[in-house]
């Protein structure tokens, strides 16, 4: 028994020193494998910050985008509504004078002597209806044109913004 108690005696020196290496060498691994670790989840959490810093830049630049595609189409609601107001007032205030002047050319067929001086008169009338028709329709296309190029100037303003910085971005 003594020199199985040697042989243990002899070896477990050996076997501990052997033992503290393999727990030395594993704990050294974690340490490692630790180190690795956090050194790349850091770096995925700084890509994953980076990613979300430049997805709330674009939705705030979105939403600025948005906002002045908005404001350009109030803008151009307000250019339109406040044209067409003045079309309609300039359209009553012809279809008055029109209306004036019809009852003025009647009022003076009743009191002509002659079938001439009313063929005449007719005549005038109707000329000068013509005349004041074309004139005012005239002015109604030219108002109406830049009516529409007035409201479709915020418009225009906004689609080249668009086309500049989607340029930038490509």
């Amino acid at each position: 028994m003594t020199t199985t108690k040697s042989k243990i005696a002899e070896v477990t020196p050996a076997a501990e020193e052997a033992a503290n290496k393999g727990i030395e060498a594993t704990v050294s691994s974690l340490k490692d494998g630790v180190a690795k670790a956090t050194a790349g989840f850091e770096a995925t959490q700084a890509k994953m910050k980076e990613g979300v810093e430049k997805a709330m830049k674009t939705a705030e630049e979105l939403v600025a985008f948005s906002q002045g595609n908005l404001e350009a189409m109030m803008k151009s609601s307000q250019i339109w509504a406040t044209g067409v107001q003045d079309l309609s007032k300039h359209m009553a205030a012809a279809a008055q004078a029109s209306m004036d002047e019809s009852m003025a050319a009647f009022k003076a067929l009743t009191s002509v002597k002659s079938l001439k001086d009313a063929l005449e008169l007719q005549s005038s009338f109707a000329r000068s209806a013509l005349e004041k028709s074309l004139a005012e329709s005239g002015k109604l296309t030219d108002a109406s044109f830049k009516l529409t190029e007035q409201a479709l100037a915020p418009i225009t303003a906004r689609v080249t913004v668009a086309v500049e910085k989607f340029a930038k971005a490509a």
